[in-house]
C-alpha cells in the first residue's frame, strides 16, 4: 500500500519562489512539504541566474586583466581556460544548493523528491525517488519555465543548444550564432564575446532587447557592434543544420552563415507539464499560465500560484516576493502583490537596470512625466575606476516629483537600481533623493545629480541652454 502523509501546506518546486514559501509557511507555524522532482534551487540556482552570472565573472575579471596596463600594472600573456571556469561554475551551484538544503531543514520543512500529480484539489501522487500520497489544505503551485524550442530547428543539445545546453560546454566557441536578442541571448553575447567568440545575433525584430524600449536597445546596439558583435535584425531563421563540426543556419530568403554552435534563446515557456491541473480542476490560458489574483489565489480555493507560471514577470525575485504572499495569504494573513517596483536587470557588459516606467511609458499612459539623465563619464568615480560607460535616469512627473521609473546602464548598475526600487516603491519624490546626502566618490551619486537635472538644477553637469 503506498504511503500517504499530511500537510498543511505542499510547495510543488523549489525554485526561488518554492523554497521561499515554504520557509515562510514554516515561519508562520504550518506542516510544510516541498516537493522537487530534480535539483532543489530549481533553474536559478542550477541552469539560470547563478550559472551565468558566474561565467559572466569570469569573464569580468578576464576584462579588468586585459586593461591592467591602463592602470600602470604589468602582466605577462594573458590566458583563459575555459573547461576550468565551467568546473568553478559548477561548484558555486553546488556550494549554494548544500546550503540552500540546509536551511530548508533548518525550518523544519519535509523535502519530498519526485514528480507530483494532482488527484483531486486535496491530494498530490508524487512520483520518483519518493513515492506517495500528499493530503495537504493548501497548494502553492511554483514549477516555473523551460526554454522554448522551435520545431523548424529543435535543440540537439550538441551544436543548436539552448540556455540550458549551452551552460556545459566545455570550451568556449570560435565563432556562435544567438538565435534571439532578447536578455538571455546579450547575456550570453556579452560573455562569449568577452572571451573572444565570434558572436552573431540574429533578432526577427527591429532591434536587441525590444522589451527593454528603444533607448536602452539603441545604447546596446552601440556598445555591442564596437566589440565586435555583430547584430543582424528583422532576420527569420528558417533552418539550422549540425553538420558534424559546425552548423550552418538558413534565413528566409535563402541566405545562410555558418557558425560552431547556434544558441537558441527566443524566450521562455510556463512549466506544467505532468500536473494533472485539470484533476484539480485548475483552468491554464492559452499560453499554459495560471492566473491568480493579487493575493496569488488561483480560481481553486486553497490552491495558489507563484512564479513563472503565474506569467507576470519571468524573474527570480518577482517569484520569491510572490511566494512569501501566497504563503502568508494560505496562512490566514492577508497580503497583497504590487507590481509597480519590480527591478530587471540585464547582466551584459555594460549592464542594464531598470525599474518602474521608462519615460516612453509614462507619457503613453498620458502622464506629464519629465526625465533627468547624468553621464558616468562626469563621475569622479566612474573616472577613477576607468568605468565610463553608461548613465543614470530617473524619471518623475512633472507636478509632484514623484520618482515614475529609473534606468541605469553601467558598472555596477544591478547594485545602483535598489534606491530607486526603495523609491518608487515608497512613493518618494525627487527632493527626497536631493535631500539625501550621497557618499562621494560613489557611483550612487549618479542619481542625485539625475534628480537634480529632473528639477533643471544641475550642479555636476552644465545647465540647458536658454533658447
Amino acid at each position: 500500500m503506498t504511503e500517504r502523509k499530511k500537510f498543511d501546506i505542499a510547495v510543488i518546486g523549489s525554485g526561488p519562489g518554492g523554497y521561499v514559501a515554504a520557509i515562510r509557511a514554516a515561519q508562520l507555524g504550518k506542516n510544510v512539504a516541498l516537493i522537487e522532482k530534480d535539483l532543489l534551487g530549481g533553474c536559478c540556482l542550477n541552469v539560470g541566474c547563478i550559472p551565468t552570472k558566474t561565467l559572466l565573472s569570469n569573464a569580468s575579471v578576464l576584462h579588468q586583466v586585459k586593461r591592467a596596463a591602463d592602470f600602470g600594472i604589468t602582466t605577462g600573456p594573458i590566458s583563459f581556460h575555459y573547461d576550468q571556469m565551467k568546473r568553478r561554475k559548477d561548484q558555486v551551484i553546488s556550494k549554494i544548493r548544500t546550503g540552500l538544503e540546509g536551511l530548508i531543514k533548518s525550518n523544519k520543512i519535509t523535502i519530498i523528491r519526485g514528480m507530483a500529480q494532482f488527484e483531486s484539489p486535496k491530494t498530490l501522487k508524487v512520483m520518483g525517488q519518493d513515492n506517495l500520497y500528499i493530503d495537504a489544505d493548501k497548494f502553492i503551485i511554483a514549477t516555473g519555465s523551460i526554454p522554448l524550442d522551435v520545431k523548424a530547428f529543435p535543440c540537439d543539445h550538441k551544436r543548436i543548444l539552448n540556455s540550458t545546453s549551452i551552460l556545459e560546454l566545455m570550451e568556449a566557441p570560435k565563432r556562435l550564432a544567438i538565435v534571439g536578442g532578447g536578455y538571455i541571448g546579450c547575456e550570453f553575447a556579452s560573455l562569449f564575446a568577452e572571451l573572444g567568440t565570434k558572436v552573431t545575433i540574429l533578432e526577427a525584430l527591429p532591434t536587441i532587447l525590444t522589451a527593454q524600449g528603444s533607448q536602452i536597445a539603441q545604447f546596446m546596439t552601440k556598445s555591442f557592434t564596437a566589440k565586435g558583435v555583430e547584430i543582424l535584425t528583422n532576420v527569420k531563421v528558417s533552418q539550422i543544420q549540425n553538420r558534424g563540426n559546425d552548423v550552418q543556419i538558413t534565413l528566409e530568403g535563402g541566405k545562410t552563415l555558418d557558425a560552431d554552435y547556434a544558441l537558441v534563446s527566443i524566450g521562455r515557456k510556463v512549466y506544467t507539464e505532468g500536473l494533472g491541473l485539470e484533476k484539480a480542476g485548475l483552468k491554464t490560458t492559452d499560453r499554459g499560465v495560471i492566473e491568480t489574483n493579487v493575493h496569488m489565489e488561483t480560481d481553486v480555493n486553497g490552491i495558489y500560484a507563484i512564479g513563472d507560471v503565474t506569467g507576470k514577470w519571468m524573474l527570480a525575485h518577482v517569484a520569491s516576493h510572490q511566494g512569501v504572499v501566497a504563503a502568508e495569504n494560505a496562512c490566514g494573513l492577508e497580503t497583497s502583490m504590487h507590481y509597480e517596483a519590480v527591478p530587471a536587470v540585464v547582466f551584459t557588459s555594460p549592464e542594464i537596470a531598470t525599474v518602474g516606467l521608462t519615460l516612453e511609458q509614462a507619457q503613453k499612459a498620458g502622464i506629464d512625466a519629465t526625465s533627468g539623465s547624468f553621464p558616468f563619464t562626469a563621475l569622479g568615480k566612474a573616472q577613477a575606476a576607468m568605468d565610463t560607460e553608461g548613465f543614470a535616469q530617473v524619471i518623475s512627473e512633472k507636478k509632484t516629483g514623484q520618482i515614475l521609473g529609473a534606468v541605469a546602464i553601467g558598472h555596477e548598475a544591478s547594485n545602483l537600481i535598489a534606491e530607486m526600487a526603495l523609491a518608487i516603491q515608497n512613493e518618494l519624490t525627487l527632493d527626497s533623493v536631493t535631500e539625501t546626502i550621497h557618499a562621494h566618490p560613489t557611483l550612487a551619486e549618479s542619481w542625485h545629480e539625475a534628480a537634480l537635472i529632473a528639477h533643471e538644477t544641475p550642479i555636476n553637469f552644465p545647465p540647458k541652454m536658454k533658447k
